[in-house]
């Protein structure tokens, strides 16, 4: 294939993954404040003014305006952006590593747009909806037919082996571990597997840590202080997926199995 037919073709993918992710900021937006995600034109959060079509293509709107409302000069949020250029990314990444498993990309690419979702929605308020749970609960119950390679055995083992442990957990020492968590990662675990499941529960536990270790090092945080750890187990989630296979075979040749 000529290398500008190449070209050409991933700046389509990027931009719609952008495109898709640029709904998932709506999401974040709208969901907390139980407005409807389906209706209604985007407008201004400082102004109001309804935002046209040129100042709603992903990433190249923000940057063309300076990261500033046509309207009102208002700053928009860079994390926005971020979330498109992800999106973007995440599709090309997609359609380059696994362009021989469609189905199995676009369930990953869909997994990886709701945990977007839930991270930052846990990360400004401390819930994590439970639409978005029933959504990743969806997916895994798809996986089973886009990514085949698990028994059903191990995906209901999967769906029970972090989340009973967290809830268990919680009733020992109250405020250990949110409803919210339990619930999507027994919902993931059916896209997971059990192993895999706790591999992500490694890598959010990992990240969490360092995390916290940070905010008492800094003096942000006390110790009993409560922090999201919702976006963890969705980062753990995703390097699972993409990481967790390698990470299972490295300890299990230290085990010499």
């Amino acid at each position: 294939m000529p290398i500008p037919v190449q070209i050409f073709g991933a700046v389509v993918v990027f931009f719609l993954g952008a495109s898709v992710f640029s709904f998932i900021n709506v999401v974040i937006c709208r969901v907390p404040e139980k407005r409807s995600f389906v209706r209604g034109r985007s407008a201004c959060p400082a102004c109001g003014h309804t935002l046209g079509a040129a100042d709603l293509v992903p990433v190249v709107s923000w940057l063309c305006l300076r990261g500033k409302c046509r309207y009102c000069g208002a700053p928009i949020p860079a994390r926005d952006t971020a979330v498109e250029a992800f999106g973007g990314a995440l599709a090309l990444a997609c359609i380059y590593f696994l362009s021989n498993d469609p189905f199995r990309a676009l369930t990953i690419f869909a997994l990886a747009a709701v945990l977007t979702a839930v991270a930052f929605i846990d990360l400004d308020t401390m819930e994590i909806p439970d639409g978005l749970v029933i959504a990743a609960a969806v997916i895994g119950v798809i996986s089973i037919f886009t990514m085949p390679g698990l028994t059903l055995v191990a995906r209901l083992i999967g769906a029970l082996s972090v989340s009973v442990p967290m809830f268990l957990l919680t009733m020992a020492i109250p405020g250990a571990f949110g409803g919210g968590d339990m619930k999507l990662m027994a919902a993931c675990g059916i896209l997971l597997g059990w192993k895999l499941s706790l591999v992500a529960l490694l890598f959010a536990v990992l990240t969490g840590g360092a995390q916290g270790a940070v905010l008492l090092a800094t003096g942000r945080a006390r110790r009993g202080d409560h922090f999201a750890f919702g976006p963890h187990l969705c980062l753990g989630i995703l390097l699972s997926l993409t990481f967790g296979g390698a990470v299972l075979r490295w300890y299990l040749g230290l085990l010499g199995a």
